[in-house]
């Protein structure tokens, strides 16, 4: 088994930190018995393109319980974790390529490897597999059957291939489905993306001025999460609806330029391009703290940030100051890559467990449904999403009631109104 990650040495170390994650991941793991018994997946190949953590690690597990042939390479250079990734390798079989820190040559070069196992079935985060396949490598395009997106960023990428008519096979939009959006991004990157900025950065969070750009699930999590820290909280928004709901949340809603001369911490959730740019750098406040928890560097002009200051040093590991043409500094976390992954472990694993449960269940979904698929990006089944979500209450040991016959009756009729 071909691979290439930092030290084969640390794999009893991710072993045990695998073993810790799959505590929190009881959907997945039933789903991974089932697994074993079936075969649903068997001799099916596929080239996941995921962040490499403990709780990735699981989602492989069951993969391979099911019968599949899976390689694994990184989905960002700064997130992954090099113990899982060498525990992969040594106990559970997982051919995987991703050190942490990798440079993009490397990074790109990981991507080709995946692609060269020949996949059937590709799993995305950040839709970076599927688009070098589209663009530079479309003699991979014969085999496969379908694939995977975890993303906002990816499924917003996807969209647009699908749009041109460039999407050559079906997409499942694992990112759109309620078990995975409603939790994940809400709660998990709520609490994982200020995990970062704190790890990072040490600061008080307590009193201090935090702006988020973008107001969806993502934005709402880390806006709810900091108001309970005590964080006095601004939203910024292209999006009137979003916005209006910002402010009926209780937050106050103001343009980037406005938000930057209040900013202590600022944090990027979009999926969007310069979503801090030249203005807002040249209001922004001495010291200012800037990051980013959406999928690519993008969310932040960096180049800018490159190109114009005046000095530049590391003032510890992940946290850079820039010195601007004005005198004002600002500060850049994890090189404005996302904080959560790049400074913290991620998101929780109890919250993994439903994204990665619609991971495995769409892959079976795919190997039954893909010839009936157009090359289209489609929503993750209503039936899986409940039966994820059934599944998760039973985890916590929370049960729900069940409509009577005369329940059913009234809420599909038309004629049963006031009497």
């Amino acid at each position: 088994m071909d691979y290439d990650i930092k030290d084969i040495t640390l794999a009893d170390a991710g072993r045990d930190r695998i073993e810790w994650a799959d505590r929190d991941m009881p959907v997945l793991a039933s789903i991974r018995e089932r697994f074993a018994r079936e075969k649903p997946l068997a001799g099916i190949r596929i080239a996941a393109c995921l962040h490499v953590t403990t709780e990735t690690a699981n989602l492989m597990r069951t993969l391979v319980a099911g019968g599949a042939e899976v390689v694994l390479c990184a989905s960002n250079p700064l997130s992954t974790q090099d113990d899982t990734a060498a525990a992969l390798v040594a106990h559970y079989g997982v051919a995987t390529y991703a050190i942490k820190g990798e440079d993009t040559p490397t990074y790109y070069a990981h991507i080709d490897a995946a692609i060269d196992s020949k996949p059937q079935i590709t799993m995305d985060d950040g839709a970076d597999v599927v688009s070098r396949i589209h663009a530079e490598r479309p003699g991979a395009l014969a085999g496969i059957i379908g694939g995977t997106e975890e993303t906002t960023t990816g499924v917003i990428r996807l969209a647009a291939m699908a749009a041109d008519g460039a999407l050559r096979y079906p997409i499942v939009a694992v990112n759109d489905a309620k078990t995975k959006h409603f939790f994940d991004n809400r709660y998990g990157t709520g609490q994982s993306t200020l995990d970062g900025v704190v790890r990072a950065t040490n600061r008080l969070l307590a009193g201090r001025t935090l702006v988020v750009s973008g107001y969806g699930w993502c934005g709402r999590g880390v806006a709810l999460r900091a108001a309970g820290m005590g964080m006095k909280v601004i939203i910024c928004e292209v999006d009137a609806l979003k916005a209006l709901e910002a402010h009926m949340d209780g937050y106050r809603v103001m343009t980037a330029v406005e938000a930057a001369r209040e900013c202590d911490i600022w944090i990027t959730v979009t999926g969007n391009i310069n979503v801090i740019d030249e203005p807002a750098f040249n209001t922004l406040k001495d010291g200012a703290i800037i990051c980013n928890s959406g999928h690519f560097n993008a969310e932040i002009n960096i180049p800018w940030l490159e190109a114009n200051a005046t000095a530049k040093r590391e003032l510890k590991p992940l946290v850079e100051e820039y010195t601007l043409p004005n005198g004002r500094s600002v500060i850049l976390l994890a090189e404005g890559r996302l904080i959560n992954l790049s400074a913290a472990e991620g998101h929780p694993a109890e919250v993994m467990d439903m994204s990665f449960a619609n991971q495995a269940l769409c892959a079976e979904y795919l190997v039954r449904n893909a010839a009936t698929l157009a090359p289209a990006v489609h929503f993750v089944p209503e039936a899986i999403d409940t039966r994820i979500a059934r599944l998760k209450l039973a985890s916590v040991g929370a049960s729900i009631d069940t409509l009577t016959a005369e329940q059913e009756e009234y809420l599909n009729s038309w004629d049963m109104g006031t009497v």
